[in-house]
């Protein structure tokens, strides 16, 4: 019987793939805030 030493997970993507999606998210979180900020009322 030959025994494999092959992982049956690759961790590498699925840890570059969150890494993005939280670059992603936090890209998110600050353009809303900009945005949150800068919106002024305008005075009559």
């Amino acid at each position: 019987m030959m025994t494999n030493t092959i992982p049956l997970v690759s961790w590498t993507n699925g840890t570059i793939l969150i890494g993005v999606f939280a670059l992603v998210y936090l890209g998110l979180i600050a353009v809303v805030m900009l945005l949150m900020s800068t919106d002024k009322k305008k005075k009559e």
